[in-house]
C-alpha cells in the first residue's frame, strides 16, 4: 500500500487492516529513505569530483580519533609502541629561501656596464676613480624557436661519351617526398602528445612564424610516423610482456565517427613494464570489450596487477594459461574513501586500516631494502594487518545492507581477498596499481585539451607515439631528442639491430658518447 491510496477521511475500522497499513508505510518509508541516502551520496560523490578536490586525502587526526579504538583492538599496546619506536622518523627537509641559480648548462652572453670617462671622477675630490670590482648578476631570457628551411642539392654527373648519368643520393628521409623534417616531425609529435597542444593550436603558432601548416597535414604527418616506428613499438610491446608483473589500466576517450552525430567511446589502455623491463605501452581499442586486453597479452602468462574489471577474468580463469590475479589495494581505499559520506565510522575504520599497510611499505622505501628485505617486513607485519582487516570485514558486513556503498566497498574487498593478499607473497609486487594510474594521467590531461581522436586509427597513432613520449619520461629523458634522432635513424637501420634504438638503450649510447646526441 503506497500514500496515494490512502484515504486520509476513511481509515478502516478492523485493527488487523490498521496495521498492516502501518507496516506497508513503514516499509514504504524505509526504501524511501534508503533510496534517499543513495541519490544523497551519488550527489555528494558527483559534487566533489566535479568541485571538489581529486586528491583522496583524510585528515590523519580525524582518521585516528574515529578508527584507533577498533584499529588497535586485539594488539598488545607495548608492541604496537615498540614498533612504532622502531620506525624510523623521516625528517622533513627544509625548503631552501630565495632564488634559485640559473642551470650551468644554458649559454651566458657577456653584457658588461661601464661608468663613462666624465663619471670616473670623484665628486668629492675631483681625483680619478680606479677599478675595485665588479657586480654580477644574471637573467634569463628567452629566443623563440624558429623554422628554417634545408635546400638539398645533389649533384650529378655524366659520362662524356654518354654511357650513364649519376647522382647523388639523399640519405632516407621519415616521410618520403614530405617537406617535414626529423626535428618538425618530433616537435609536433612531442608538443601534442606529451604537452597536449592539439595540432589546431600548434597551427595557429606556426602561423605566427610566418608559415601555414593545415591540421590535415600533420595528422597526416603523425600517422607516417607512427608507421614508421611501429616495428620499434612492437618490440617495446614484447619487452613489457616479458615482465614478471604488468601493470595495466584503461580510460576513456572520444572519438569521432562519420555514422554519428556524436562521439562515440574509444579506450586508450596502458600496460607497464616492471623494473627490468621499464617501458610504458599504450593500445587502442574502439570499445571496452574483453578482446582488446585479451589479444594484446595472448603470450603472456605471469602477474597481471589490474582493478577488478571482469574483461579480465577470462585471462584469470583460463585453464591454458598462468595469469595470476593481482589486486589493487588503491582501488580497494577508493570504495571506502567514497562510501565515507555513508557510513562515517565504518569506512574510517578501514581507511585506519589500509594505512597501516601503506606505513609498511613507506617504512620499506625508507629503509632503501631490496626485494627479499621488502618481502620479509610485509611477512613481519603486513599479513597480521592483512589478518585484522579481513576479520573485521566478516564482523560488519552482516551489519550493514548489501547494496549501500559500504556494503559494496566490503563485498568488493573480500571478493577480491586472494588477489589483494597475494602482494605479500613477493617483494617485487607492488601493494597497487598506482603506477599504471599514473601513466594514464597524460591522457586524462589531453583529453581536456584536444577533446577527441579524429578516427579509430587516429586513437591507434596517439597510442603508438605517446608510447615513447612517455617511456623517455620515465627514463628522464628528452622525447624531442629522442624522437627527432629516431625519425632519422630509423628507416636506415638494420632491423637485426633495432633493439639499439630503444630508449633505455639510447640513453645509454647517449650518455657513453653525448657529443653524437
Amino acid at each position: 500500500m503506497s500514500t496515494k491510496s490512502i484515504d486520509a477521511n476513511h481509515f478502516p475500522e478492523d485493527p488487523t487492516a490498521l496495521r498492516q497499513m502501518v507496516i506497508d508505510l513503514l516499509g514504504e518509508l524505509d526504501a524511501k529513505d534508503r533510496k534517499l541516502k543513495r541519490v544523497m551520496h551519488w550527489l555528494e560523490n558527483l559534487l566533489r569530483q566535479r568541485y571538489g578536490r581529486k586528491r583522496e586525502w583524510v585528515d590523519p587526526n580525524q582518521l585516528w580519533l574515529l578508527a584507533m579504538a577498533e584499529v588497535e583492538k586485539g594488539r598488545d599496546p607495548e608492541e604496537a609502541a615498540e614498533e612504532d619506536e622502531a620506525t624510523p622518523k623521516k625528517k622533513k627537509k627544509r625548503k631552501g629561501h630565495g632564488r634559485r641559480p640559473l642551470p650551468e648548462h644554458l649559454e651566458r652572453v657577456l653584457a658588461e656596464y661601464d661608468l663613462a670617462e666624465d663619471e670616473q671622477i670623484c665628486s668629492e675630490c675631483n681625483g680619478a676613480l680606479y677599478h675595485i670590482g665588479e657586480e654580477v648578476s644574471e637573467r634569463l631570457e628567452y629566443i623563440p624557436a624558429s623554422l628554417y628551411v634545408i635546400r638539398e642539392v645533389c649533384h650529378k654527373y655524366g659520362c662524356k661519351n654518354g654511357c650513364q648519368v649519376v647522382t647523388a643520393q639523399k640519405p632516407m628521409q621519415p616521410i618520403e617526398k614530405g617537406i617535414a623534417g626529423p626535428g618538425l616531425l618530433a616537435h609536433v609529435a612531442v608538443s601534442k602528445y606529451g604537452d597536449h597542444l592539439p595540432l589546431n593550436r600548434q597551427n595557429e603558432i606556426f602561423k605566427r612564424q610566418g608559415i601555414e601548416i593545415a591540421r590535415s597535414t600533420m595528422c597526416d604527418w603523425m600517422a607516417a610516423c607512427a608507421e614508421l616506428v611501429e616495428p620499434l613499438y612492437n618490440l617495446m610491446k614484447d619487452k613489457v610482456l616479458s615482465s614478471k608483473v604488468v601493470q595495466t589500466d584503461d580510460t576513456p576517450v572520444g572519438v569521432l565517427d562519420s555514422e554519428l552525430t556524436r562521439t562515440k567511446t574509444g579506450r586508450i589502455w596502458t600496460y607497464v613494464g616492471d623494473r627490468d623491463h621499464p617501458f610504458t605501452v599504450y593500445d587502442y581499442t574502439p570499445t571496452r570489450s574483453r578482446d582488446g586486453p585479451l589479444e594484446f597479452m595472448k603470450d603472456y602468462n605471469r602477474y597481471l596487477q589490474a582493478d577488478a574489471y571482469a574483461g579480465y577474468d577470462a585471462l584469470f580463469n583460463d585453464p591454458n594459461r598462468e595469469v595470476i590475479e593481482l589486486a589493487c589495494w588503491a582501488h580497494t581505499r577508493r570504495k571506502f574513501y567514497d562510501a565515507q559520506s555513508s557510513d562515517p565510522m565504518r569506512c574510517m575504520v578501514m581507511l585506519a586500516w589500509i594505512r597501516l599497510l601503506y606505513g609498511v611499505e613507506r617504512e620499506a622505501r625508507e629503509l632503501k631494502l631490496d626485494s627479499d628485505g621488502r618481502l620479509a617486513l610485509r611477512q613481519k607485519k603486513s599479513k597480521s594487518i592483512l589478518k585484522d582487516i579481513k576479520k573485521y570485514l566478516l564482523r560488519e558486513r552482516v551489519e550493514v545492507l548489501p547494496k549501500s556503498p559500504e556494503g559494496r566497498a566490503m563485498s568488493y574487498a573480500l571478493s577480491n581477498w586472494e588477489a589483494l593478499l597475494r602482494y605479500c607473497e613477493d617483494g617485487d609486487l607492488e601493494i597497487d596499481n598506482n603506477g599504471a594510474e599514473r601513466s594514464l594521467r597524460g591522457i586524462a590531461v589531453g583529453r581536456k585539451n584536444w577533446m577527441f581522436y579524429g578516427s579509430d586509427q587516429g586513437g591507434q597513432t596517439a597510442a603508438i607515439l605517446t608510447s615513447f613520449v612517455s617511456t623517455c619520461k620515465r627514463h628522464r629523458i628528452d622525447p624531442y631528442a629522442y624522437l627527432r634522432d629516431i625519425f632519422e635513424r630509423i628507416s636506415a637501420h638494420p632491423m637485426k639491430h633495432l633493439e639499439e634504438l630503444l630508449p633505455d638503450r639510447w640513453k645509454t649510447e647517449q650518455e657513453a658518447h653525448p657529443t653524437t646526441a
